[in-house]
């Protein structure tokens, strides 16, 4: 098997893990508009370290959490992302992904998601943790699924995870953990805390640029 093969078989393992454990943490809000960004060091899709700092050094920047990789909300949210490219650019935002998994599997990711940002990567959760990002209960991952998900059960996992097999996105890594995005002033500052209340809940465009002209 190839690093990334291994890589993925490992994060498939441990959301069928953690799927059926269900969340054990709090949800969390998120940091507090004024509260320091944590300055952390994370490998990017390269396997280059990167301290967050250096993406607010001279311009605000906007430090997306991701959902897991074999989610469908991230393809949406890439597709935004590409969209809304020039318009947070234009802003004078310095965007950056934060996602679950190692540099080998978020490489893959941004090539197939074609996202024209730098993605951290973060296999365990400590950078959401440090921003204030938690798990998401039951209701608020599963509301549109039919009723024999609720109870997360190992069956109903493996069986989802075969059927997103088949159609080559498979769940990986947690599925519970929640997602923000937060625009940090050049002063290391949080500036706007986006927490999502939901997998699709995706920013209006203009919260984020708006923020950033106000920093």
């Amino acid at each position: 098997m190839t690093v990334l093969e291994d890589t993925t078989t490992a994060a498939e393992r441990r959301w069928l893990d953690v799927w059926t454990t269900g969340p054990t943490e709090e949800e969390g809000t998120g940091l507090a508009k004024g509260d320091a960004a944590p300055d952390l060091a994370l490998p990017d899709h390269t396997g280059a370290i990167r301290q967050l700092s250096e993406f607010w050094a001279d311009r605000p920047a906007l430090i997306i959490f991701w959902r897991h990789f074999g989610c469908g909300c991230g393809i949406a949210r890439a597709e935004r992302l590409r969209a809304e490219w020039p318009d947070l650019v234009a802003a004078g935002l310095n965007p950056v992904i934060v996602a679950q998994g190692l540099p080998e599997r978020a490489a893959a990711y941004r090539s197939e998601q074609d996202l024209p940002c730098p993605v951290l990567s973060e296999p365990e959760p400590g950078a959401y943790r440090a921003y204030g990002i938690g798990q998401w209960s039951v209701e608020r991952v599963l509301y549109d699924a039919p009723p024999e998900f609720w109870s997360h059960s190992h069956d109903v996992g493996a069986a989802f995870q075969d059927h997103r097999r088949a159609g080559g996105r498979t769940p990986v890594d947690d599925p519970w953990r929640g997602v923000a995005e937060f625009v940090v002033g050049t002063d290391g500052r949080v500036r706007l805390c986006y927490a999502y209340q939901y997998c699709d809940d995706f920013p209006d465009p203009r919260v984020l640029t708006t923020a950033a002209r106000l920093a």
